[in-house]
């Protein structure tokens, strides 16, 4: 191994051409130690014998109860006429099971407002969390589907004489 000197008289400043090779080794041997140490930890050594069981899972679908509101302010409850005065009183007494039951709101297209909104009020003042609504997709002609049903406001085309 060719060792250079700081000194300057010594003929050329050549630089040194080789590899120190004792740092690369001793990081090899140190990386090997954690190789070998480290690899029987990875390997399970201790067999252990786990029960198995037969259970079947429970499928527990929550009770949903739906409202119907027509478009004249009727309310049915699971197809049952019911008062607005009587909702939160019955809300109140299904929101304690568990699971809560989820309330699924049908109303009409033509349904007022302030008919929803008071339903609405009485299942969040009976203590219901789980509220939804129920609707229908819209259908690829828009203009049939955005025209109301039954109102009497439907215009009948028909073919001019000649």
């Amino acid at each position: 191994m060719a060792f250079g000197s700081f000194d300057s008289k010594s003929g050329g400043g050549h630089a040194m051409s080789e590899i120190n090779m004792v740092p690369l080794i001793d990081v090899m041997l140190v990386l090997l130690v954690i190789f070998i140490i480290t690899a029987p930890l990875m390997a399970h050594s201790i067999r252990i014998n786990v029960p198995q069981v037969s259970a079947e899972q429970i499928d527990e679908k929550p009770k949903v109860i739906d409202l119907a509101i027509d478009d004249a302010g009727q309310i049915f409850w699971d197809e049952q006429p019911v008062a607005v005065d009587a909702l939160q009183a019955r809300f109140a007494a299904i929101a304690g099971e568990k699971p809560q039951p989820e309330l699924r709101i049908r109303a009409d297209v033509n349904t007022r407002y302030e008919v929803l909104a008071k339903v609405m009020a009485s299942a969040r003042r009976g203590g219901m969390a789980r509220i939804g609504f129920v609707t229908q997709p819209a259908s690829a002609d828009g203009a049939a589907a955005a025209a109301p049903t039954g109102t009497g406001a439907a215009a009948v085309q028909t073919p001019a004489a000649p």
